[in-house]
């Protein structure tokens, strides 16, 4: 077989099958079964407003309706409400009681401000305090010794 021939058979095969190809997938393979889809038999019922939902809907808005037009009014005290204010204490009691509250923390927040600011007295502790005691008492210029004798060094930490 000559390589003309050979080139062309390998052309024109890879085209049928790109052909191929192509129309298989231009195509819907479904086409032919239309005739064959099963309908939908439930019987719904017909969707109106003479439901029991709405007729649902309606009755509790009238409920609700009613519920506000013959509650009674806010000023007026309802039986649980009188009882309850009954074993209450009054509302002065609870504004001394606050008031007595708010002078008692005054006074702790001012004792733990005085407590937390505090600071220990500036002391200056030597490491050796026998040095003052080292300290020669001739050859000293007039002016420059000091009587250390009433000084008492702290040695505690």
């Amino acid at each position: 077989m000559s390589l003309a021939r050979r080139a062309f058979l390998a052309s024109s095969q890879s085209k049928l099958v790109l052909l191929a190809q192509r129309r298989a997938a231009s195509s819907s393979s479904h086409s032919h079964h239309e005739d064959h889809h099963q309908e939908d038999s439930t019987v719904y019922p017909p969707e109106t407003f003479g439901s029991s939902f709405w007729r649902n809907v309606v009755l509790a808005s009238l409920g609700t309706a009613a519920l506000f037009k013959y509650a009674p009014y806010a000023d007026d005290s309802v039986y649980l409400t009188r009882w309850i204010a009954m074993y209450t204490a009054p509302r002065d009691y609870w504004l001394s009681l606050n008031a007595k509250h708010t002078a008692q923390q005054t006074v702790v927040s001012e004792d733990n401000l005085l407590v937390n600011d505090a600071q220990r007295p500036v002391v200056h502790r030597f490491t050796y305090p026998q040095a003052m005691d080292q300290a020669s008492s001739f050859l000293n210029g007039v002016g420059l010794s000091s009587d250390l004798s009433d000084v008492v060094p702290k040695t505690d930490v």
